[in-house]
């Protein structure tokens, strides 16, 4: 009988191809990627045997996969959308923004975020002229851990419009209709002028759709505005600011709300608006965004 002993990599029963897969890829260089796919492989191969997957079930997910690559365009991002109804997306911020500080807590990037926003003077509108909705003034603050102002941080600001659509998503929006990026003063503060943003559903054309709809879920995000917060010697801070009296706070379909992220979008008829065209109802909301000492990063835009 021939020898086969020095052929060590050879599977003869499920048991043993774990550890011929880590064997093989024990020469990885980077340290931290060895770290990262062995731990993929470990846990997917104990998934794969703790539900007994059949090769028809593992074909089918293959297809998902290859279904949410397919349904990923420049202005529809499909695998942040599955990461995010899933949990991935909300799991991973919080894992690196909530600690032992008081820094505001992180929520996920989400699959609208477009770079190259305008750039606005502080107090400027990021609405439109002609678009629809009751006006919101907003005013926010960075501080950092200590409570001291943060001068000069860039703030990209986006949100949906009120009929619950993201410009890109809109024919009737032009294009970065209500969004825009802003620079704090001397004291912390920047300023804007918008529309009360709504709440809305995430894309189900796709097959994250099928999926909510197979898990009986609804699809619906609370009303809410986005923030990415980028200071020279601080963490970037990827966040958002919940509407206090939203339907689906306590539903998020990606699972986005923190208790210290929702803020009070208050109603006002007092005729006192901070401008003088804008005479009915408004909107204000305040808000203080504290930062932690680290190391810029920038987000990339999972559309154009």
């Amino acid at each position: 009988m021939t020898d086969l002993s020095h052929l060590d990599s050879i599977v003869d029963d499920p048991d043993a191809i774990t550890e011929v897969v880590l064997a093989a890829m024990k020469r990885t260089d980077n340290p931290r990627l060895k770290q990262i796919v062995d731990a993929v492989v470990r846990h997917a191969h104990a998934f794969f045997r703790e539900v007994q997957l059949t090769d028809q079930e593992f074909e089918k997910g293959l297809e998902f996969v290859k279904a949410i690559g397919q349904a990923t365009v420049d202005d529809h991002n499909e695998v942040v959308l599955c990461a995010d109804v899933l949990g991935f997306s909300t799991l991973v911020t919080l894992l690196n923004t909530v600690d032992r500080s008081n820094r505001t807590p992180g929520a996920l990037l989400g699959p609208f975020y477009r770079g190259n926003s305008p750039e606005y003077a502080d107090g400027a509108t990021i609405v439109d002229e002609g678009s629809p909705g009751a006006p919101l003034f907003v005013k926010c603050r960075v501080v950092d851990t200590a409570g001291k102002p943060v001068k000069g941080a860039m703030v990209d600001v986006w949100q949906a419009s009120p009929v619950g659509l993201y410009e890109n998503q809109d024919p009737d929006q032009p294009d970065m209709n209500l969004r825009g990026r802003f620079h704090t003063d001397a004291d912390g503060y920047f300023r804007f002028r918008s529309v009360r943003p709504a709440g809305y559903p995430v894309p189900t054309h796709g097959p994250v759709g099928r999926l909510l709809e197979h898990q009986h879920r609804h699809p619906y995000r609370p009303a809410h505005i986005h923030f990415v917060v980028i200071a020279e010697g601080y963490d970037t801070l990827i966040s958002q600011v919940f509407a206090d009296d939203s339907e689906y706070l306590g539903s998020d379909v990606v699972f986005g709300v923190n208790r210290a992220l929702v803020g009070k979008f208050a109603a006002h008829e007092d005729g006192k608006a901070p401008v003088s065209d804008v005479s009915g109802e408004y909107y204000t909301l305040e808000y203080e965004f504290v930062v932690a000492e680290g190391t810029p990063t920038y987000p990339t835009p999972p559309i154009k």
